[in-house]
């Protein structure tokens, strides 16, 4: 066993098992002598519902979610081109909202149904494996412990990218270009072309921002339609509970009513069973009476004829 293995492990099963599962793989792996891997697993954080849920659909659906993921380069990549987002972003809105409903519905299966900051959280990280192919690899193999965000309009490499192009410009006053961690610009050709850079980057991220914004409204309309269809869900259990409920309560009083007579047959045909026994029980002593006084009359009968058949004889 290995500490892949036990990630795999502890990650692919319910929360509710994890702690004693941990407690186990880490008490395998010191007996095999590997104290450094019994400590790893021992560090190894219990999974929160969003994070399963992310990890359950990992293992039972993993083609859609390649099929995010997938997209998630490919936008990645469209936009460290300068290229336009606006259709790869429409899609990933539309897959992350039927992500998100194969994951309510998984866990329904799973008998845990998820509250609205779960589902939330689910939405979150599932855009920030977009964004960001760190969060993609750890959301491709289900081994998530905590649900990820992701912060910005482009992705996190871009963002990186950004952030130190800005540290690096801000430089004291009267510093060397080249001591900040820039190249001088050959024959002023550079130094016009960084406005336009600068309005390419610029013109992207304000096009990022918009896409961003036209995503986060389908995903609250997808969310506002997705709580529609669990109140309708719910009221139409709630109502094929009471109709159950109406039912079940007739045929009790049906059965209540059925048990009352069957209950009172039965004292009747005990109380007509007790008089038969009784009328058997008298007949059998009658019988046995006449049987007995039948026999002796039978002995004084055969007596007489034998006194009777002596006394021709001697006359």
């Amino acid at each position: 066993m290995d500490l892949s293995q036990a990630v795999s492990e502890l990650y692919g099963g319910a929360p509710e098992d994890f702690v004693e599962t941990r407690k186990r793989l880490a008490a395998e792996a010191k007996k095999a002598g590997d104290a450094g891997l019994a400590k790893s697993i021992g560090a190894l954080r219990r999974p929160t519902v969003s994070a399963w849920a992310v990890n359950r659909l990992a293992r039972d659906a993993p083609d859609e979610l390649d099929e995010l993921l997938d997209l998630g380069a490919d936008l990645r990549a469209t936009w460290g081109k300068g290229g336009q987002i606006g259709e790869l972003d429409q899609r990933r809105g539309e897959l992350v909202a039927r992500l998100s409903r194969t994951v309510d519905a998984l866990a329904e299966q799973a008998g845990r149904p998820l509250r609205e900051g779960a589902a939330r959280e689910i939405e979150d990280t599932l855009h920030a494996a977009t964004m960001d192919a760190a969060v993609a690899e750890e959301v491709r193999h289900g081994r998530l412990a905590q649900p990820r965000r992701h912060v910005g309009f482009g992705p996190a490499d871009d963002l990186s990218a950004l952030l130190g192009s800005s540290v690096a410009g801000a430089a004291p006053a009267g510093t060397d270009r080249r001591e900040a961690g820039h190249s001088a610009p050959a024959g002023g050709r550079a130094a016009k072309g960084a406005p336009a850079a600068k309005g390419d980057r610029a013109q992207r991220a304000a096009e990022a921002a918009k896409a961003r914004e036209e995503a986060k409204k389908r995903e609250e309309e997808e969310r506002r339609r997705r709580r529609e269809e669990r109140a309708a869900a719910a009221e139409a259990q709630a109502a094929q509970a009471a109709s159950a409920l109406a039912e079940w309560e007739a045929e009790t009083g049906e059965a209540e009513r059925a048990h009352v007579a069957a209950t009172e047959e039965a004292g009747r045909l005990r109380r007509e069973l007790a008089a038969a026994l009784e009328r058997q029980e008298a007949a059998t002593k009658r019988l046995n009476l006449a049987e007995r006084e039948r026999d002796r009359a039978t002995r004084r009968a055969a007596e007489a004829r034998r006194r009777a058949a002596e006394a021709r004889a001697e006359s």
